[in-house]
C-alpha cells in the first residue's frame, strides 16, 4: 500500500480547481477564438469579404503566440498577469495565460473547420442573395458545426495539460498537486492517482466529443 499525506479534501479542490480553471479559460477563450478564426477565413484573398491586410496583420499574430510553449508564455506575462489580478499565483492568475495560450490555438482549430466547407455551400449562399453575416451565420457555421465541436474537443483536452503545466508555479489544481505531492514529496500514491485521474478526464471528454460530433453529423 502507498502512504500518502494527500487528503480526500485537497484531492478535491485540485479538481475544481482544474475544472474551474479549464471552464472559464475555455468559454472566453473559445469566444475570442471563434470570432478571430471567423474573421481570418473571410477576410483571406479569396474569402466572401477579402480583406488582406486583416489577414496578413492576424495569421502571423497567430502563429508567434502558438510557437511559445505555455510554461514560457506564463512566466514571460507573469507582470501582465499581476496587473490584471493582483497576483501571478493561484487559479485566478493561471487563467489570464490560459486564455492567450488557448485563443489563437482555437482560432486556428476554427479556421480549418470552416475551410472545410464546400465550395458549393457558399455559391448557394451567394445565389440565394445572402449578405456575408447571413452566409456565416446560416450556410458556413451549420455545415461546420460537426467538425467545431471536435475542433473544442481538442482545444478542452490541450487545455487540461496547460492547467496541469500552471502546477509548476503555484497555479493550482491537479497539477499542483502532482508537483507539490508527487514530485517535491515523493508522494507515490498522489502522482498516480493524478495521473489516472487526467487519462479518465481525458477519454471521457473526448469520447462525449466523438458521439455529440456524430450525432450533429447524422442530422
Amino acid at each position: 500500500m502507498f502512504e500518502t499525506n494527500l487528503t480526500l479534501e485537497q484531492f478535491a479542490e485540485g479538481i475544481q480547481d482544474t475544472l474551474y480553471m479549464v471552464g472559464m479559460s475555455l468559454l472566453i477563450g473559445t469566444l475570442l477564438g471563434s470570432m478571430i478564426g471567423i474573421v481570418i477565413v473571410v477576410t483571406k484573398k479569396d474569402g466572401i469579404i477579402p480583406i488582406p491586410i486583416i489577414y496578413t496583420l492576424l495569421n502571423p499574430i497567430i502563429n508567434m503566440v502558438r510557437s511559445i510553449p505555455f510554461i514560457i508564455l506564463m512566466v514571460a506575462i507573469i507582470p501582465f498577469t499581476r496587473m490584471i489580478i493582483g497576483t501571478s499565483i493561484g487559479t485566478n492568475a493561471a487563467i489570464i495565460p490560459l486564455i492567450i495560450y488557448i485563443t489563437p490555438f482555437i482560432a486556428r482549430l476554427v479556421e480549418n473547420s470552416l475551410l472545410e466547407v464546400g465550395p458549393g455551400i457558399i455559391e448557394a449562399a451567394e445565389s440565394m442573395g445572402a449578405t456575408p453575416l447571413q452566409m456565416i451565420r446560416y450556410f458556413i457555421l451549420p455545415e461546420a458545426f460537426s467538425s467545431l465541436i471536435l475542433s473544442l474537443t481538442t482545444a478542452t483536452i490541450t487545455l487540461i495539460g496547460a492547467t496541469a503545466m500552471a502546477g509548476t508555479v503555484g497555479g493550482g489544481g491537479i497539477g499542483d498537486i502532482a508537483i507539490v505531492y508527487g514530485y517535491q514529496r515523493f508522494d507515490s500514491f498522489a502522482m498516480i492517482s493524478t495521473v489516472i485521474l487526467l487519462v479518465i478526464i481525458v477519454q471521457v471528454i473526448q469520447s462525449t466529443g466523438n458521439r455529440l460530433a456524430r450525432i450533429v453529423r447524422h442530422r
